[in-house]
């Protein structure tokens, strides 16, 4: 089956701003994709066009995407077979012809290799999480432990915590239903909590679901969710995710760290300015004290020595999760399993830009004895792709936001449908698949 055309056009993502959403169009039919957008984004990843006209949605339109992936990228792609996902995706960076797609837009780019591997699992006749698995050679079919985003702070929330992100990972449960159950179940008692300590207006919800209560430490942010997973009798088997995104407060310049970076009026506390040694200090103390599950981007995006001296002293007992350091680029990635910067994956198709590379990405970490995490992003779509992206790749670890918001919510509920899928094939026909579990880490 070949493509006939490719259309796309702009659409609205989870945060109001403009997004694109791509069709393929075959014989057999049309195949779509909505391309998500991150608010937190590390300066290596690949570029986002955006239109920069200040009359139209002030200046964040992406036409010229639009225009690119309709007159640029769709004839060139016309009569190419939709089964062959490494050659369309090196046409386009070859059309492109940038290091990092800032040509084209790797916005257009991705749509167009989500929509193409989806029109690909349906002439095979397959789930995509099928196709995907194929196409990374993998034959551990595994479903992921759950890792919701249920406190927020950093760019994500207007509140003066510094950590962008905390997160309940039910690395206990038996399955992935049960897990998505544990998850909500804590998520509905942690707003209780927060309700009756901070008030109701401090249960309103961020861009990701989750809650932003007016804190200033990581540590009142963690007792919180120790208290919340105890009410609801998970404290054996939920632990906890620190998504610390420093870039945000890192000051490359001095190889500082300001906590206080949100506050910058008279009151901003000056002993909150630490050195990347001080912080990786309270790292060890925070894990000392929480049943810590991973540390992500714990360090800014360029500071490859304190990345790896927290990896040295504390990565044979927890994940400590490259992002915005790795940005899914596997040459940034062979850098830092060289160096032994991080032991561990944070995966975006959309830094990258293909599904090609994304699984090359991947498959390094994989090689390396690396632990995988598939993310979304904080601007998403009802998109669920990602959800059979990491049952395909069988990372055993995805994080989608808090189990509130319906575009966080369809990759939770697509994997649920997944497990029915794979339960039910395994019941006919004995078909192997596992929940990853207390075993997230390794694939």
């Amino acid at each position: 089956m070949s493509i006939e055309s490719i259309k796309a056009r702009e659409i609205l993502d989870s945060r109001g701003n403009p997004t694109l959403e791509v069709e393929v169009w075959t014989s057999e039919g049309m195949f779509s994709a909505k391309v998500p957008s991150g608010a937190s984004t590390g300066i290596h990843e690949s570029f986002e066009l955006r239109d920069g006209d200040k009359s139209r949605y002030f200046g964040r339109g992406v036409l010229n995407a639009v225009c690119n992936v309709n007159t640029l990228i769709s004839p060139s792609l016309k009569g190419m077979r939709v089964d062959n996902q490494r050659a369309i995706d090196d046409k386009m960076i070859e059309l492109d012809g940038t290091k990092n797609k800032s040509k084209l837009g790797s916005n257009a780019i991705v749509g167009v290799s989500m929509a193409v591997a989806r029109a690909a699992a349906s002439i095979k006749g397959i789930p995509l999480y099928r196709y995907i698995s194929q196409l990374a050679g993998n034959g551990n079919i595994r479903l992921p432990v759950p890792c919701f985003n249920v406190i927020n702070g950093g760019k994500h929330a207007g509140n003066r915590l510094a950590f962008q992100e905390f997160m309940l990972v039910p690395i206990g449960a038996p399955n992935f239903k049960e897990a998505l159950r544990y998850g909500s179940e804590v998520y509905h008692s942690l707003k209780e909590i927060i309700k009756e300590r901070y008030g109701l207006d401090a249960t309103n919800v961020g861009d990701e679901g989750g809650f932003a209560p007016n804190l200033t430490s990581p540590e009142e942010a963690l007792s919180l969710l120790v208290n919340a997973i105890n009410n609801s009798g998970y404290q054996d088997v939920i632990k906890i995710g620190v998504d610390s995104a420093a870039s945000e407060f890192w000051n490359p310049k001095s190889s500082q760290y300001d906590l206080d970076f949100k506050n910058t009026g008279s009151s901003h506390q000056n002993d909150s300015i630490i050195s990347g040694e001080k912080l990786m200090s309270k790292y060890v103390e925070i894990l000392k004290n929480y049943p810590i599950a991973f540390f992500e981007d714990p360090f800014g995006e360029d500071d490859w020595k304190n990345h790896g001296k927290i990896t040295s002293e504390i990565g044979k007992k927890i994940q400590i999760i490259g992002d915005d350091l790795l940005c899914t680029n596997p040459e940034r990635i062979k850098k830092a399993i060289s160096e032994k910067t991080v032991n561990s994956l944070l995966l975006k198709i959309n830094q990258i830009g293909t599904l090609t590379e994304t699984i090359e990405a991947a498959k390094l970490a994989k090689e390396a004895g690396w632990g995988c995490l598939v993310s979304h992003r904080s601007g998403e779509t009802d998109d669920h792709f990602i959800a059979d992206l990491v049952v395909g790749l069988g990372t055993g670890e995805i994080k989608s936001g808090a189990p509130c918001r319906f575009e966080r919510l369809s990759k939770y509920n697509r994997l649920m449908k997944i497990e029915e899928e794979l339960e039910k094939a395994h019941r006919a026909n004995g078909n192997s698949f596992e929940f990853a579990g207390e075993e997230f880490y390794h694939f």
